[in-house]
């Protein structure tokens, strides 16, 4: 038996307690001056939120925040996203929060500067190919929870408000810049969103290390994460 594959994990992370510090050099890193961030309404107004947006007002960057997002985001969410984010002249997005923040965010960067519908872009053959690759905004995504994965993604989950259909949205440029994982910032989570999100992770792991699509990286890090979840959640 042989094995071939193409792998690839190119999401620069930067892990670490207290790192959401270096968030103005990673904006720097991947070409943003006047960032948008992007997050959910129930983050908008936790201190986390409000420090990290410290953090960039400090660094002269602004405290642009967006956070009509919808705990299953739709096309009306992503749409006052878009129009927030080329009002206020934006050059790039924050995607900051759990699954909803981080997928409405990379969308908002994603259709910014697109002229076709968003389900023109849906996850089917080759569609990705009708984007304006080069109108898509640089990405830096910030975790809060556990359990996303969005954050080293190339692709965002959207519901269709009228038909209640979850639609993925693919491109590779959707794939965020840099992440910064902050553990810190998951500290103020409530019990039943660090419960829910940590088996959500546990979910992830059992599914790739299940998955017929062999990948011996992935196969360690869903043993080591199933293991780090079982000790410490």
């Amino acid at each position: 038996m042989s094995l071939t594959g193409n792998w690839s994990y190119p999401t620069a992370i930067k892990f670490g307690a207290g790192r959401v510090s270096e968030l103005p050099g990673a904006c720097a890193q991947a070409g943003m001056t006047r960032p948008l961030l992007v997050t959910d309404r129930g983050l908008a107004d936790l201190p986390i939120t409000s420090a990290t947006l410290d953090v960039l007002e400090q660094a002269g960057l602004g405290r642009a925040l967006f956070a009509e997002v919808d705990p299953n985001p739709n096309e009306k969410n992503l749409a006052a996203g878009v129009a927030a984010y080329n009002d206020g002249g934006h050059d790039g997005v924050i995607a900051f929060g759990g699954g909803s923040g981080l997928d409405l965010g990379k969308m908002v960067a994603f259709m910014a500067g697109q002229t076709r519908p968003l389900w023109d872009f849906e996850d089917i053959g080759d569609w990705w190919t009708r984007a304006d690759a080069d109108a898509i905004a640089p990405i830096v995504a910030v975790p809060t929870t556990a359990g996303t994965g969005s954050e080293v993604g190339r692709a965002s989950v959207i519901t269709n408000s009228e038909t209640h259909e979850k639609k993925i949205i693919f491109h590779p440029k959707v794939l965020p810049s840099v992440v910064i994982c902050d553990p810190e910032l998951t500290i103020g989570m409530p019990g039943f969103i660090t419960a829910g999100t940590g088996l959500d992770a546990f979910a992830h792991c059992v599914e790739a290390y299940s998955s017929p699509h062999y990948h011996p990286m992935s196969q360690g890090i869903a043993l080591e994460g199933m293991r780090l979840v079982k000790d410490y959640l």
